[in-house]
């Protein structure tokens, strides 16, 4: 099975921008459709963005569309999150997630689809 530490949280002023990485242990990610969450305080955890495991086709929450960029890079075995122009609602703890793909393009986005979770980078953004 796989494992995934996220690094790369922390303070950053709106409108800045910050990128959070994933990094795979165990096995590669090259088979593995992954995505990142996030939950914030008093709140369920909600979907950020998702990535096939051949990495053409994304998808994004309506509130990052446009500001937030997934990507993978199979050959180092990490996932990420570029996160640009964050807002103080972005504030969250952020997952990141993994799961096998049986269909080259297909995307989850769904938490209940995802088998291996890190443990989670906080974020937080100031006003």
């Amino acid at each position: 099975q796989v494992q995934v530490v996220e690094s790369g949280g922390g303070l950053v002023q709106a409108g800045g921008s910050l990128r959070l990485s994933c990094a795979a242990s165990g096995r590669t990610i090259s088979s593995y459709a992954m995505g990142w969450f996030r939950q914030a305080p008093g709140k369920e955890r909600e979907f950020v963005a998702c990535i096939s495991w051949s990495g053409d086709s994304t998808d994004y929450a309506d509130s990052v569309n446009g500001r937030f960029t997934i990507s993978r890079d199979n050959v180092k075995n990490t996932l990420y999150l570029q996160m640009n122009s964050p807002n103080p609602e972005d504030t969250a703890v952020y997952y990141c997630a993994a799961t096998q793909g049986r269909y080259r393009s297909k995307l989850f986005r769904r938490p209940d689809e995802y088998a291996y979770w890190g443990q989670g980078t906080q974020v937080t953004v100031s006003s």
